[in-house]
């Protein structure tokens, strides 16, 4: 969490400081005149350490901040150096035209610097997945590729006004920061709004899955049940179909298949030795459903449990929806109110009411 809230801080300085100073308010104060912090260093550098630390991987930081750390102090050290060797020999006006040019090539130097770790970070993400999928089977991470896109279309606006600065020979160029400022005061408030909702989620999840003791990363295809259909050749066919269905149920429950938001019945035929078909029709004719409404009426029931649980109080109705196998907060919605009539949040309330 430490380092989201650095890459946020990070891009939020940078963004004070161009304000600041095409504002003038810092005018006449040599220091803060002319020396510009790069923040925007450091903004990638975060984001990798973040990704890293989110995944479970911190050991293969590869010490990153070490190297950046150090660049970062030497960049400042650089600018107030150079400010220092020109104020004395040259106009306000050549000291602003030089230094333009000079933040300009410490900018490109950024600029290629922090997309070599983004495009990084990104390959982590995208190509590492194996990796950790202790914190795959508590998020998605959809909302680190969506920012990973969004994040794109800024490097898109800082390549451009990096552009018209140099095209317009380092003079009036200010109104082509514009876009990329605005955009990235968006994405500042996106990523907090994200990144502290994903991060209570996570943390919620994993505690309900410790309480109830549960390990979804185990292999559950070693778990099978061997249902002879010839065992009983004599039997009636329904009877036979009732004794399938009971097998077949209490593994189901007995193993929590039914947290497993993409099991299917295909996964139920790999751990049964049944055939899909099979399957089909002994739940379809005994349960008189089909198998996906058969395993959310087993996610509504946990759902329920869990949402009057005392425990679980202040927990999001999300985490509670995502521990109780559905795949997303809408689907969560969706079924429950398919099948109670309710809303969780409604279902919530009434049943509290009537308990006090």
């Amino acid at each position: 969490m430490i380092y989201l809230n650095l890459l946020i801080l990070a891009i939020s300085l940078n963004n004070i400081q161009s304000w600041a100073l095409e504002k003038e308010l810092f005018q006449h104060k040599f220091a803060l005149d002319y020396v510009q912090v790069p923040w925007h260093f450091l903004a990638m550098p975060f984001l990798y350490m973040f990704l890293i630390h989110y995944l479970n991987l911190a050991e293969k930081s590869y010490k990153i901040l070490k190297i950046i750390i150090p660049l970062f102090l030497i960049l400042v050290a650089s600018q107030i150096s150079f400010v220092l060797y020109y104020s004395d020999s040259a106009s306000r006006e050549y000291l602003n035209f030089i230094y333009e040019r000079y933040t300009s090539i410490e900018e490109i130097f950024s600029l290629i610097t922090s997309l070599g770790i983004f495009i990084y970070s990104f390959y982590i993400l995208y190509k590492k997945e194996k990796l950790f999928p202790k914190i795959l089977s508590f998020d998605n991470l959809r909302w680190i590729y969506t920012f990973f896109i969004l994040t794109s279309i800024g490097y898109a606006l800082w390549i451009l006004a990096l552009f018209i600065k140099v095209k317009m020979n380092f003079t009036g160029f200010l109104f082509s920061y514009y876009p990329l400022r605005v955009y990235t005061t968006v994405l500042i408030y996106w990523l907090g709004y994200q990144g502290l909702k994903q991060i209570r989620v996570l943390k919620e999840r994993e505690r309900i899955r410790e309480s109830l003791l549960l390990d979804l990363n185990g292999d559950f295809s070693v778990d099978t049940i061997n249902l002879n259909t010839e065992k009983n050749f004599s039997k009636n066919h329904v009877e036979k179909q009732k004794e399938q269905f009971i097998e077949i149920d209490k593994f189901i429950r007995s193993k929590k298949k039914y947290l497993l938001n993409k099991y299917t019945l295909q996964d139920l035929s790999k751990d049964t030795e049944l055939s899909s078909s099979t399957l089909s029709l002994v739940i379809n004719n005994i349960a008189k459903k089909s198998f996906t409404d058969y395993l959310n009426e087993m996610r509504i029931d946990l759902a329920k449990t869990l949402l009057l649980d005392p425990d679980y109080t202040s927990y999001t109705i999300t985490s509670i929806g995502l521990e109780s196998g559905f795949n997303s907060k809408s689907t969560f919605y969706t079924v429950f109110k398919k099948h109670t009539g309710h809303t969780p949040v409604q279902f919530k309330s009434l049943s509290l009411a009537v308990l006090n």
